[in-house]
Order: C-alpha cells, then structure tokens, then sequence
C-alpha cells in the first residue's frame, strides 16, 4: 500500500493510516508538526493516536533542531525477541507456574529488583562501568535517583509492556518483551520538555507541547547528551530482562539454545541523511525499517506480533509501525470492558485476567492485521508470533 499525501503548509503529510480513522485531535498535532519552521518531512504510521505534542505513530525529522516531545516520555522504549531451539511441546505443561516464575525473576509495574542484577549475568553487553559513570553528567536534578535506576535495571514497568512466550508459524518458541527507560528516561524527558517550553524562540509556538531545542546551543547538547544515556537505558534494560527470562527458561527446559536476539527502539532519535540533508529523525511509535532491518511489530496482549524486515522507503524516512496502536484511551477502556471481557479475549493464554489490566484488552486496540495491510511497502513480515503466556505490569 501507498501512502496518502495530504498538504501541509510547509512540507506534506505523508500517511500509511487511512485520515479518515485518525482522530481530529491528532490530525491537528500532524498539522502543527507540518508547519513547524525546522521541519523537513512527516510520514504518519497506520498505527497513529493522539500523543502529547506530537502523536503516536510519527516520524518527524527536522533540520537542526529536535523536539523532545515528538520522542515520548518513554525514551528508548522498544521491542527485543530472541528465537529459541524449542518447540511448544517441549514447554512445561504448567504454563502458569512458568509466568509466575517470570514474574519473580523479572520486577513488574512498579517494583524493582531488591539488589542490581549483576552485570555478568547480561551475555554480550559491556561496558557496564562506563555507561554508569555518565550518570554523573546527566541533569543536576535527576542525581538523586542513581540508587532507582540502578533498581530498575532489568524491570519490566506497567502500562502496555510485557513480557511473552510465543510461538511461530513452525512452532518454534519465542521469547518477546516491551519495555523502555524506566522512571530514569521519563524524569529526565519531562525535565527538558519543560526547558524548551520555556525558551523564547518556542513562544508563538500553536502548541508549546512541540517546543524544540536548536542546534548550537548548550540546551541541545544537553538535551541530546541525556537522551542518548536514557537511550542506551533502555537496550540494556532490555537485555538484561531478556537474560533474565532466558534463565528461567534454560531452568525449565535446560536443553534450551538461544538465537541472536532482535532489539528495536520505537521512541527515539537518530542522525540520518535524506535527499543529502542531514536531519534529526525522531520515531514515537515507530522502529527503523531499513533495507533489511529485523524489526519487531507487537498486537495488543493476546492478539500476536509481527517479526519484519524493513524495506527501506525513503517516503516513510525509512520507518514502520510500533504495534496495533489504541483505538480508545485507558479511561474509556476501563468503561467500556469488564474482566469477563478480558477473559474471553484472552482465552488460551496464560496471562491476568483482571480488572488490574482491562484497559490494555485487546478490543481497546486497533485490528493490527489491518496495520499491516497498510505497511506492505514498508516492512515484509518474516514470521506471525503468536502467544502462549503474557506477563503483565
């Protein structure tokens, strides 16, 4: 599928969603974004929703300057899956006693672990030493919450992050988790959300939710040197979840061998060049879809995922959707379902099935089959997940 074009007063609009399904209120953050003096191009993801200054399931890359709102308070939040040697039935037939032992080895919602987890038990990632002594060079007043980040290390959080064990269209299983910054990269996006709201040139601004910070200035590399930190928080945090989980599995199943793993940011900013300028790329809500870029399409719980391989659209800056995106917000979820409903959307999956977690219900998201129609010159999908046990915050 083909992108639709819809002008804007400076660059177009290009999008994978249909305008008509997008809500008023996101269109009007899509306009403002295409209006901004710095920008370069828009392409809009068939999973977009209204956000805070810049919708979810935006690609915006602009001309030295970066919008801290246009990247989420989850900084660095993403997607890791690895592929394992094992099939479905070489699982333990208990399937809630393998999720209850996932949840004791990985904090959810807003626990974290009682000591670090040590570095050692995270295979293939160093560096440890030097990623914690830039800490110390992030904004002053987030210095008070090194001992929480340290914590929080290799925790899941709440919201729409999780934890699944899946299976494909072989009956291979996978292991696949959602999970970004932790309070670390939400303290830290807010403080300098704030900052650029405050800054003169963001004044005649049509939503100061879209302040920016501009190249050259001591508040852009402040900002870009913070973001990067919480950036890199969140692949770690990632991986050490995953070494975790794979530790509970390999207890289960010892004959279990691992693949290497996929790990895609989907709130992020990169350097990339189009048509020979260099841009500022940030994705809310999107991955990189690369010429052959592995990349990872989570549903809502219950529903499924999608491992892709990117196809390098230029239109799209190279980019693909994040997942199925909300088709209602929490409080209407919560209003709308029940658990009886949760359970019957979740039926044959080991997961919650509680009031606790009704507002991430699967009927809450869009159809994210109908998310993929869309994105076909984006993004080939290399196989369907679909889910056996779904651990929640």
């Amino acid at each position: 599928m083909t992108s639709t074009v819809i002008p804007g007063n400076r660059v177009p609009i290009r999008m994978w969603a249909d305008p008509t399904s997008v809500e008023d209120s996101a269109m009007a953050q899509l306009r403002n974004v295409a209006n901004l003096p710095w920008i370069h191009g828009v392409a809009v993801m068939p999973d977009v929703h209204y956000g805070k200054g810049a919708t979810v399931g935006s690609v915006i890359a602009m001309r030295d300057a970066v919008s801290p709102a246009a990247v989420g308070v989850d900084i660095g939040c993403g997607m890791t899956a690895v592929r394992t040697s094992l099939t479905a039935s070489d699982l333990p037939d208990d399937l809630a006693r393998l999720r209850r032992r996932i949840e004791d080895a990985v904090p959810v919602g807003f626990h974290a672990h009682k000591s670090p987890v040590p570095a050692a038990r995270v295979h293939g990632i160093g560096g440890w030493d030097a990623f914690w002594s830039g800490f110390g060079d992030l904004i002053g007043s987030v210095q008070q919450l090194r001992e929480r980040a340290l914590h929080q290390m290799g925790s899941l959080g709440g919201g729409n992050h999780f934890i699944e064990v899946c299976t494909d269209g072989e009956d291979r299983v996978w292991l696949m988790l959602h999970s970004g910054s932790r309070n670390i990269g939400k303290e830290l996006a807010e403080r300098h959300i704030e900052k650029a709201r405050r800054m003169p040139h963001n004044a005649d601004l049509p939503d100061r939710d879209l302040a920016v910070f501009l190249a050259g200035t001591p508040e852009m590399d402040a900002y870009r040197r913070d973001l990067f930190w919480a950036q890199e928080y969140a692949r770690r945090n990632r991986a050490t979840m995953l070494a975790l989980l794979q530790g509970v599995v390999r207890e289960a199943v010892p004959k279990v061998t691992f693949d290497d793993a996929i790990s895609c940011h989907h709130n992020y900013v990169a350097e990339e060049t189009y048509d020979g300028v260099d841009v500022l790329v940030t994705r809310k809500g999107a991955i990189r879809a690369g010429a052959g870029d592995l990349g990872l399409i989570p549903g809502s719980m219950g529903v499924g995922s999608y491992v892709v391989r990117g196809l390098g659209n230029p239109d799209a800056f190279h980019s693909a959707s994040h997942g199925a995106g909300r088709r209602m917000s929490r409080t209407k979820a919560r209003k709308t379902f029940t658990a009886a409903d949760l359970a019957a959307q979740t039926a044959g999956i080991e997961c919650r099935k509680d009031a606790g977690v009704v507002d991430e219900i699967p009927g809450a998201y869009k159809d994210l089959d109908d998310v993929m129609s869309r994105q076909t010159d984006l993004v080939e999908v290399v196989a369907k997940l679909t889910p056996l046990v779904c651990v929640k915050g």
